[in-house]
């Protein structure tokens, strides 16, 4: 495969669910923002923590003044200013499908196009806060439409590969970094961890990875912030994990160096990063720092990246 096209499967996966991935921390802010100050008797910061978690916080200031539910809504759904926002990556996940049209099947083509068209015309008439479930949706589901579709109709080949590096390196940034921002932004100095606005922040980021039933059937009991770290760090069986993504990664890398006949930085990056979720626990992350380690982990994935464009997409 020519390494442009492999670029362009690539980087059209790691869009597409860069999408989802901002649809889902808008839910949470969404779902936060609902919730009666009343009821904890403490304000959050819910609306900036959804713009630190998709990383636009420097450029959301330099275009907006007050981080209010429609400024946020509208950086991180439609604006131009916003490469990342979710009307950009569907417009650059489109240009990538468009230029590796023959490497997609009909079904993949038809999921990206739609969503396409169909987020433009959210565009023209723009969303009130009311309308933010509705437009999240099918965000949402446009992403499961092309990953599904992906999933039940391509080959197993070098083009399925690279598409789904490209899916598990987004998906294990933003689990990291959705992670990260609960535990040192979200939750507010003087609120207890284990609270009641503890419990439905954690509740609400479960919710955003489509992961509190989950947690209920492996633990069978409340919400407990090692469990909900542990979950999505370490447990392989849950898909949008650390570990799963990365025992993904290193499988896929291993399905190309068996096709391609050679190894190299990307597949030993994979396996040791693998290696070293598999071999930790929980009690000893939290001992040594949840937010070191999740920085360390977010460097880790930028890194493997940098190898794989290095190694395949150059």
């Amino acid at each position: 495969m020519l390494s442009r096209d492999a670029d362009s499967l690539y980087w059209l996966s790691r869009y597409v669910e860069r999408a989802e991935n901002t649809a889902r921390v808008l839910d949470v802010a969404y779902r936060m923002a609902s919730m009666p100050i009343s009821y904890s008797g403490l304000e959050t910061n819910e609306w900036e923590s959804a713009l630190i978690t998709a990383g636009g916080i420097d450029d959301f200031r330099s275009a907006y003044d007050e981080a209010t539910p429609e400024n946020v809504i509208e950086f991180l759904a439609f604006s131009e200013a916003n490469p990342s926002s979710i009307q950009n990556s569907f417009d650059t996940a489109r240009q990538n499908a468009r230029s590796v049209r023959s490497a997609l099947t009909s079904e993949m083509w038809e999921a990206i196009n739609s969503a396409w068209l169909d987020l433009r015309r959210f565009k023209v008439r723009k969303i009130k806060v009311e309308d933010l479930p509705r437009f999240l949706n099918l965000v949402k589901e446009a992403s499961l439409r092309y990953d599904g579709s992906a999933m039940r109709t391509m080959l197993r080949n070098d083009a399925y590969w690279f598409s789904r590096l490209g899916l598990y390196i987004e998906r294990a940034d933003n689990t990291a970094r959705v992670l990260d921002v609960k535990y040192h932004v979200l939750l507010p100095q003087d609120a207890p961890v284990g609270g009641g606005i503890d419990y439905y922040q954690w509740a609400a980021i479960l919710r955003s990875v489509s992961a509190l039933v989950s947690y209920q059937w492996v633990y069978h009991q409340n919400l407990r912030p090692w469990l909900v770290a542990d979950l999505l760090i370490l447990r392989e069986e849950m898909p949008r994990s650390l570990a799963a993504c990365y025992g993904a990664l290193s499988r896929h890398l291993d399905d190309l160096s068996h096709r391609y006949g050679t190894s190299g930085a990307a597949q030993s990056q994979a396996r040791a990063t693998h290696a070293r979720l598999t071999n930790r626990n929980i009690e000893d992350i939290f001992q040594h720092g949840l937010h070191e380690f999740l920085q360390d982990f977010l460097a880790d994935n930028n890194r493997l990246s940098l190898a794989i464009s290095n190694q395949y997409l150059c």
